[in-house]
């Protein structure tokens, strides 16, 4: 009498994949050495995360704004971007905005440097900030857009207009079959 295996046989299953198995004539060094990584670009969020930017000079309220900002930060997630704002020097309007000394602007980075560790000592909150040195034409363009001029950011990925969106009037909403 022959005997009758199942399908779910351990025994007969490994009978069948010692059957079904192709001998490679390569070592698995081989083949891993053929196999290339796979290039992905990265993955952004749907949404990026805020940016605060605050305006530091050293004053006693540009300081309270800094501290709030960086709580702020990090409750949102955000990250927050100090700035120090360099007046224009009298001059040419027509020499660009080298006209600044490479100098004045290391002395007030540094300046800046030393106001953003103050308010991180003072906050607790660390790995949400940077410091930037603008002239003032950058700042203005960046507060009017804030009261309500249109921003265009024009760079290599293309354009982006930021505008201020206009408030949709109050309606009362009425309940369904009324």
């Amino acid at each position: 009498m022959s005997e009758i295996r199942s399908p779910w046989d351990p025994d007969s299953a490994e009978d069948a994949e010692a059957s079904t198995t192709i001998p490679s004539t390569r070592t698995s060094e081989e083949s891993l050495a053929d196999v290339e990584p796979l290039r992905l670009p990265p993955l952004l969020p749907r949404r990026q995360n805020p940016w605060l930017i605050v305006e530091v000079d050293g004053s006693a309220a540009c300081h309270g704004g800094l501290v709030w900002a960086l709580r702020e930060a990090a409750r949102r997630e955000a990250t927050v971007v100090a700035v120090h704002v360099l007046d224009d020097p009298d001059g040419d309007p027509l020499e660009g905005s080298g006209r600044v000394r490479l100098r004045t602007r290391a002395a007030a980075h540094d300046r800046l440097e030393a106001h953003v560790l103050r308010a991180i000592a003072e906050t607790g909150v660390h790995g949400r900030t940077r410091t930037a040195v603008l002239e003032r034409p950058v700042f203005e363009a960046l507060s009017a857009a804030t009261q309500g001029a249109d921003l265009v950011v024009v760079a290599s990925r293309g354009k982006s207009l930021l505008r201020h969106a206009i408030p949709r009037p109050l309606s009362r909403r009425l309940a369904r079959g009324a």
